[in-house]
């Protein structure tokens, strides 16, 4: 089975790739699709070259492979809407998973599309999942995670733009170097946007008459 799946890796790395490479945008979209739902691909890296092969064009890219994302992350967004709860329940009581869906239904939308705005090594596919698993609407989830990724490769583009490719070097080695400062910050945002969502909703109900 190792040996299977190592194949079937060389497969998609040496044949598939070079092919939809030369697709252009509709290249990338498909990449993207394979990258959200199964098969890890360096997104970024891949952008890169396209960006820098074709500059004058470099926006229909970031939304191609922004919408190939949303359409790609569907896979486990419904893996976790299908099974995803009982999945959970084995690992946390009932109590807690409430909790949990309380927390997220407050800021679902930025915790799909802030996740989706950072690269690598994000665990993004956990966020996808937990977004089904709490029975996020599927329009907002698909909004949410394809803004997110076009903020990413907007931001990417401008600096392989203005750098070079070797810019995707320059930003991976940054987020791996302070991981914990990009995490930290990730949780920072999130609590401050469940805080706020909190006291509007409070705001709003002390406003609403009697």
């Amino acid at each position: 089975m190792k040996n299977f799946f190592a194949g079937l890796m060389a497969k998609w790395k040496f044949l598939v790739l070079p092919a939809l490479m030369k697709l252009g945008f509709w290249g990338i979209a498909i990449v993207s699709i394979a990258d959200a739902s199964t098969i890890p691909v360096p997104m970024d890296a891949l952008l890169a070259v396209y960006v820098w092969n074709d500059k004058p064009h470099f926006w229909i890219y970031c939304v191609m492979a922004s919408v190939g994302s949303a359409i790609g992350g569907l896979l486990p967004f419904g893996l976790g809407r299908a099974g995803g709860e009982l999945f959970l329940l084995k690992r946390v009581d009932r109590a807690k998973f409430d909790k949990m869906r309380d927390r997220f239904e407050k800021q679902e939308f930025l915790a799909v599309m802030v996740p989706s705005m950072l690269p690598p090594p994000t665990p993004w596919k956990a966020f996808v999942f937990a977004a089904g698993v709490f029975e996020m609407r599927v329009v907002p989830f698909m909004v949410a995670v394809f803004l997110g990724r076009m903020v990413r490769w907007l931001v990417l583009s401008l600096l392989v733009l203005k750098l070079g490719p070797g810019a995707v070097t320059v930003v991976g080695g940054a987020i791996r170097d302070h991981a914990e400062l990009v995490f930290g910050g990730l949780v920072v945002v999130l609590t401050a946007i469940g805080v706020w969502a909190v006291l509007k909703r409070r705001k709003n109900g002390d406003a609403t008459p009697a």
